[in-house]
């Protein structure tokens, strides 16, 4: 599960290239990708411009959209990516397909799984610490729950000047206050979680950030042993 595609001044999912590869490896040839985090652009464009990507890593790629049957795309698929965009959106064409409970059978048994920002968040019980404004109504923001975390991508603690709004951190204490028995992680851009079977890595240059309820935050880098999230 992927924070953020792109790292400023690095070419499309560039930094995630090698880090896909390692963990798809040769045992995987063909790719589903899930495009509808996509709005302001179309599905095809999105198909296009990610299929670029795993196309230099050597595994073919093909929307859900190309398919009359999008269930027996999902169970028949090797590997499903779920792109980034608008999470409202995302859980909307879910939820109305159904695939959105057929991906969470397939990773279940085994099938890898990879998201970025909006595809991190629905691998979580919820979307209710996305960043993204609702321009959809889902039927509910419960999602696949394959993980009993929640994730915030693209998290960061900077804090505009003169502005006076809340901060990413003041948002997810909102949601612990309401959620209390959750544990939130917030993804900074460039950082990503690999998780196998009961192993969970962190991958990244820098921090990442765990909040409780009525706890303190914690940090912790690559080195740290995260199973207390599992």
């Amino acid at each position: 599960m992927i924070s953020n595609s792109t790292n400023y001044g690095e070419a499309y999912m560039d930094y995630t290239k090698p880090h896909i590869k390692e963990f798809l490896g040769d045992r995987v040839k063909e790719v589903l990708f899930i495009p509808y985090a996509a709005v302001s652009f179309s599905y095809d464009e999105y198909e296009s411009k990610v299929g670029n990507v795993f196309s230099k890593l050597g595994y073919d790629l093909k929307s859900v959209h190309r398919f009359d049957d999008p269930l027996a795309a999902v169970d028949a698929a090797e590997a499903i990516a779920v792109g980034g965009g608008n999470t409202f959106h995302l859980v909307h064409v879910m939820q109305e397909t159904g695939v959105m409970d057929a991906i969470r059978k397939k990773i279940l048994d085994g099938t890898p799984y990879i998201g970025w920002s909006a595809g991190s968040n629905v691998a979580c019980p919820s979307i209710k610490t996305t960043n993204d404004m609702p321009i959809v109504q889902p039927k509910s923001f419960e999602t696949m729950g394959v993980v009993p975390f929640q994730i915030n991508p693209h998290y960061t603690d900077s804090n505009i000047p003169n502005h006076n709004g809340e901060s990413r951190e003041d948002r997810i204490n909102e949601f612990l206050a309401a959620n209390p028995e959750i544990i939130v992680v917030g993804l900074k851009e460039g950082t990503m979680l690999r998780i196998e079977e009961e192993d969970i890595r962190y991958i990244g240059s820098k921090t990442i950030k765990v909040f409780r309820k009525d706890q303190p935050t914690l940090e912790y880098d690559k080195n740290a042993s995260l199973d207390f999230l599992r």
